[in-house]
């Protein structure tokens, strides 16, 4: 009986599937039609920047949920002065049914680290190790009050969702460094997804292997990767191989179908994924010395600490893309901030310092952008006032901090200010669009001609009624 291409694909269960439909489709052509008689092509090739880059690669670990930068990393000694008492000035509440004016001071000592002298926390005593190398941004900006808005804002530029996040866009600007592995891999927390769900790593209206390859936690780490147990070995070859007859022989009857000369050509790279991303995503070979710098031997910080480690091995094997998020709301503090605040610290603390010890130490910092910090702050009033160690701190987008390290950044640079509240930032301004004019700057990339045609016109990760600046004081001389 004849077996259509169609219901070869639909029965064949090569396991690849996934892969097979996104990251796959990458070095000849994809998803791109004839249009006007004109071929137009998307790939994961390697892609000359419009300027020489200091960044080749990017690690994003983004906090979901706001965390309290006036406990973390901007001091506000007039809170201490203040605690207990009514604020005296206006503050935007996001839940006003649980506002209080009530002035929360930190309860957390800070101290001054590094050459550079820059404060940070107590809760962050690793951070605190590594504040020579970091620029902290005290003055990010959304100023979208409320948790998906401001992620929408920082990760896809856009308040909206629906568009495409800032790995897509590297990927489609830059291609990838490796034949191997996705150009853009998520490692998610296994406890949950973040606020938006798989909206975080979207290729929105970009060309579909622009899409996030997600991690898991647990083998099977990438879903549909491996073929099913009978098909292993010489009869995937096989399948393989009729499958490339039945296509070629589609395509010549098709001439011109760019996704379908995508997928024959992509099939080969299937055997080497296969291979490489298991490589990659296997920490058994690293030292002993190296885990325990992750805290691998923790339990408070080993399953953080292991995807700090597979997002060093993934760059260092030339992904361009790694995003890490932490799960659900998990630094939300609208309550007992006084004692999950720390948790969340010791959480995350020692594995994201000792990623940039390590970038550090293999010399692959300079390289590799590292970036950490959520979608918003918190505010310097109490929220929840029904007993000390219920109270939390309710959302502030209108001034947070975030931190970057290498990949043209400087060291032990403080940037910005909020107001003395800590409620508004005050000296150089940070919006999300200086911070994406920024990242697409440190790779080469300008966010002027960055374009994507969409329904016909050029649209950028900056949108065209928007402007974006350079962050030049934070970059290295």
């Amino acid at each position: 009986m004849f077996t259509s291409r169609r219901d070869f694909l639909n029965r064949s269960g090569l396991g690849i599937g996934s892969v097979a439909l996104s990251w796959l489709m990458r070095q000849d052509s994809t998803f791109a039609r004839p249009v006007s008689g004109k071929s137009e092509s998307y790939d994961l090739l390697p892609k000359q920047p419009f300027e020489r880059p200091k960044a080749q690669a990017m690690i994003s670990m983004f906090m979901q949920g706001g965390p309290s930068h006036i406990d973390l990393m901007d001091p506000k000694p007039l809170l201490e002065k203040f605690a207990g008492k009514p604020f005296p000035g206006k503050i935007k509440y996001d839940n006003a049914a649980q506002a209080s004016s009530t002035v929360l001071a930190c309860p957390w000592k800070y101290s001054r680290c590094g050459e550079s002298g820059m404060e940070i926390s107590e809760l962050l005593p690793h951070l605190q190790g590594i504040a020579d190398d970091i620029t902290i941004i005290r003055s990010m900006t959304t100023g979208v009050n409320n948790h998906g808005q401001s992620i929408h804002s920082l990760n896809t530029g856009r308040v909206t969702p629906g568009n495409p996040a800032l790995g897509a866009w590297l990927s489609y600007g830059l291609g990838n460094q490796t034949d191997e592995l996705p150009a853009f891999m998520v490692l998610k927390d296994p406890r949950g997804l973040p606020v938006e769900g798989v909206r975080n790593w979207s290729n929105g209206w970009l060309p579909s292997l622009y899409q996030g390859t997600v991690v898991r936690s647990k083998e099977p780490r990438i879903a549909n990767l491996d073929a099913p147990p009978h098909l292993k070995g010489e009869p995937q070859k096989r399948y393989l191989s009729y499958l490339d007859q039945i296509n070629r022989q589609h395509l010549e009857q098709h001439p011109g179908e760019l996704e379908l000369e995508a997928r024959i050509s992509s099939y080969e790279l299937a055997a080497k994924m296969q291979t490489a991303a298991k490589n990659a995503l296997d920490i058994s070979g690293e030292s002993k010395a190296t885990k325990q710098l992750y805290g691998i031997d923790n339990p408070a910080t080993e399953e953080f600490g292991t995807r700090c480690l597979i997002a060093r091995r993934l760059v260092e094997r030339g992904v361009r893309f790694v995003q890490l998020f932490t799960k659900n709301q998990y630094w939300d503090h609208h309550g007992s901030i006084n004692s999950r605040l720390p948790e969340s610290c010791q959480y995350i603390d020692q594995p994201a310092a000792a990623l940039v010890q390590d970038l550090k130490g293999r010399g692959l910092l300079d390289t590799t952008l590292v970036h950490w910090g959520g979608e918003m702050g918190r505010l310097p009033v109490i929220q929840n006032d029904t007993g000390p160690a219920k109270v939390g701190r309710d959302h502030n987008t209108y001034g947070f901090s975030m931190w970057l390290a290498g990949g043209g950044v400087r060291g032990g640079h403080i940037h910005g200010a909020t107001d003395e509240w800590g409620h508004h930032a005050v000296l150089d301004k940070v919006t999300h669009h200086d911070y994406h004019a920024t990242l697409l700057h440190l790779f080469g990339l300008d966010a002027d001609k960055l374009r994507f045609k969409r329904n016909g016109l050029p649209v950028g990760l900056i949108p065209p009624s928007d402007t974006g600046e350079v962050i030049r004081a934070i970059l290295k001389s």
